[in-house]
């Protein structure tokens, strides 16, 4: 694959870095990736890899942009409110990259459709906010062998982990949390979107580059109000319902 001027020129700062350089953005070009979700994480995501220069992107969402999402997800601007997420995130995207090829599906994905709508990609991003969508996107990228990178927020903390078979986010949750909050009701700093989203995109570029090590097993814990991340092993389950053993 070669690239041309203008291509030389936009991605200049990959190139020059050891570890993506030619072979790096390469990869990137080739790679096709599924955001799930194109709110707080799976914005600014979708932007970061819209502009690394991921070739294929879907994006998946059934909501409609709010007053109260511009806030935090920064995908959208106020002309947005009323239209299809995917359709408005697309026009920004395609916007910031030409060269992306975006397809955009305004639909909610569930159990019964995730390993479809997985089928073809090389890799998962997973930014949504409601634990059973969580959990059909991470049986099904089991079952089909697609690592998953997932986000999280909430408040002034958040998580990144990247799954690829054993352990999966099912032996980081095993059953929805009786407590679990919607940003909603809980609230949200809109900053920390963005740190997360960012997190989410950097994880998804190292997997598809293979440049430094991807947090594969492991939780990065980042607390926005302390000002503190930590990082965490993430033992398998035997017993997890998804990829435990025989």
């Amino acid at each position: 694959m070669n690239f041309s001027d203008i291509e030389i020129e936009r991605y200049a700062r990959h190139l020059v870095l050891a570890e993506i350089g030619g072979p790096g953005q390469q990869a990137l070009a080739r790679a096709r990736v599924l955001i799930v979700g194109l709110g707080g994480v799976g914005g600014p995501a979708a932007l970061y890899l819209a502009a690394a220069g991921v070739g294929a992107l879907t994006v998946i969402d059934d909501d409609t942009v709010a007053l109260s999402n511009l806030q935090r997800q920064i995908v959208f601007d106020t002309a947005d409110v009323g239209r299809a997420k995917v359709e408005a995130g697309t026009e920004r995207l395609e916007a910031l990259n030409p060269g992306v090829a975006i397809r955009a599906l305004a639909e909610r994905l569930t159990a019964a459709t995730a390993t479809g709508m997985i089928a073809g990609h090389d890799l998962v991003l997973d930014g949504s906010d409601d634990f059973s969508t969580r959990f059909a996107v991470n049986a099904a990228c089991v079952a089909t062998g697609v690592p998953l990178v997932s986000g999280a927020l909430g408040r002034w903390s958040g998580q990144v982990a990247v799954f690829e078979g054993r352990p999966c986010y099912r032996c980081l949750v095993p059953d929805i949390p009786p407590e679990a909050e919607s940003c909603a009701r809980a609230g949200v700093v809109g900053a920390l979107a963005g740190v997360i989203g960012a997190m989410a995109a950097l994880e998804a570029i190292k997997r598809i580059t293979g440049a430094g090590t991807p947090l594969a097993g492991r939780l990065l814990l980042y607390d926005g109000l302390a000002g503190t991340a930590r990082t965490v092993a993430l033992p398998a389950d035997p017993a997890c319902p998804v990829c435990g053993g025989d």
